[in-house]
């Protein structure tokens, strides 16, 4: 009796083990194929900053991509191709002191909205990014950052 109640316990905790794991005990259902294509685009600008290459960014980026900041109390627009053209080719001399990640990604149809962090020697800046779903692919079509100057 102790034997075969043993062995109940060992498979329950196996399978509310790999339940837990799955996430479906947590109600998180496995990523849509939306969320993996909005996902691939944080991703590859991602990528773009941490090689320095222009390639990712402009998979990642609509043509029409638009980024705004405050400099100064002044509000900076930049468009794609002003992007990339300050883009240059290779990874930042500190690249081995700088740390990036995807906070978070909400999609909701055809468009969402990502919060990516970078912590920097010299900055802490966080952008948001808002992807739209548009002939097939996932791009970020604009770009929002704030950056804390240390």
């Amino acid at each position: 009796m102790k034997q075969h109640l043993r062995n109940a316990v060992a498979v329950g905790s196996v399978i509310v083990g790999a339940v837990l794991a799955s996430g479906s005990a947590l109600g998180t259902p496995a990523p849509s194929e939306d969320e993996a294509g909005a996902r691939r685009a944080v991703e590859l600008y991602l990528k773009g900053h941490a090689t320095g290459q222009v390639a990712p960014f402009r998979e990642a980026m609509h043509d029409e991509m638009k980024m705004f900041l405050n400099r100064n109390g002044a509000l900076v627009r930049k468009t794609t191709a002003e992007y990339l053209a300050g883009v240059n080719g290779k990874p930042a001399a500190d690249e081995a002191k700088r740390k990036r990640r995807l906070v978070s990604l909400d999609v909701t149809g055809d468009v969402g909205v990502a919060k990516v962090e970078f912590d920097h020697p010299d900055a802490f800046m966080t952008d948001y990014l808002t992807v739209i779903k548009t002939d097939g692919a996932w791009k970020i079509i604009n770009k929002v950052v704030h950056i804390q100057k240390r």
